[in-house]
């Protein structure tokens, strides 16, 4: 079953684990996931992507040679081909032989741990919507009924938009930094329920323009408590982090 139709608005907290969390542990990985539980934090980020068949995976990068044993881009690699692969032993000898989960692993776990979850669509030019298509699928055949919904975002206007109008019913972010002019038109094309922003980007004006929507603005990335105070002072809502837990302690 999908997730049902959410016309709320998404309260997001204050703190979200930035890739798991991925200053503690190796991003995007199970090892990341449980290690932003033991943080306590209640949502977190992760990027998702296709592989050559059309396996959804969780990698940031458009090549596996950063986080990954393997080299090449993650598109014209296999399912199991990128699963074979260590994405643990680039961050540390302790995540030795740790995998890039695929999505339904990820879901899986996600309901384990009771956290939320922001989707971050990764794509390569042309995959735009194939990646939205695919991520809707996937989220219909395997989201749990009775968990909250994911937060879906991309950096790639066409990936939310042909995931929307597959899925409209689920809850979109739009992810920019200040250098996007779009804003303005495109703002009112797909049911925003969040602003995701460069922290670099922002100032107390511009946080005042992006909270004119009324809707919540969260900041990326924010790995000091000094900063994350200026964020919270200028209004904003959410701050995402590689180190959730040091951010949760100090704030």
């Amino acid at each position: 079953m999908p997730p049902g139709k959410t016309s709320e608005m998404v309260r997001l907290p204050r703190v979200i684990g930035h890739r798991g969390a991925a200053a503690v542990a190796p991003e995007n990985t199970v090892a990341g996931l449980r290690a932003a539980a033991e943080c306590g934090v209640s949502w977190v980020e992760v990027d998702v992507r296709l592989t050559a068949d059309d396996g959804l995976v969780l990698i940031h990068d458009d090549t596996l040679d950063r986080t990954t044993d393997g080299s090449g881009p993650v598109r014209a690699a296999s399912l199991a081909g990128v699963r074979a692969l260590d994405a643990g032993a680039w961050f540390s000898s302790a995540f030795a032989g740790e995998k890039v989960p695929t999505l339904e692993e990820a879901i899986a776990l996600l309901a384990t741990l009771d956290l939320r979850v922001n989707l971050e669509m990764k794509a390569d030019a042309g995959d735009e919507a194939a990646t939205g298509a695919a991520l809707a699928g996937a989220l219909r055949a395997s989201w749990p009924a009775d968990r909250e919904p994911p937060l879906i975002s991309s950096f790639r206007y066409d990936c939310v938009a042909a995931f929307a109008a597959a899925m409209p019913e689920l809850p979109l972010a739009f992810l920019m930094n200040w250098s996007h002019k779009d804003w303005g038109t495109r703002r009112t094309l797909l049911d925003w329920r969040a602003i995701h922003c460069s922290q670099h980007r922002l100032t107390r004006q511009r946080v005042a323009v992006l909270k004119q929507s009324g809707l919540p603005v969260a900041a990326y990335t924010v790995n000091t408590a000094r900063r994350a105070k200026t964020l919270f002072g200028y209004g904003v809502d959410a701050v995402f982090s590689d180190d959730p837990g040091a951010l949760l302690a100090a704030l």
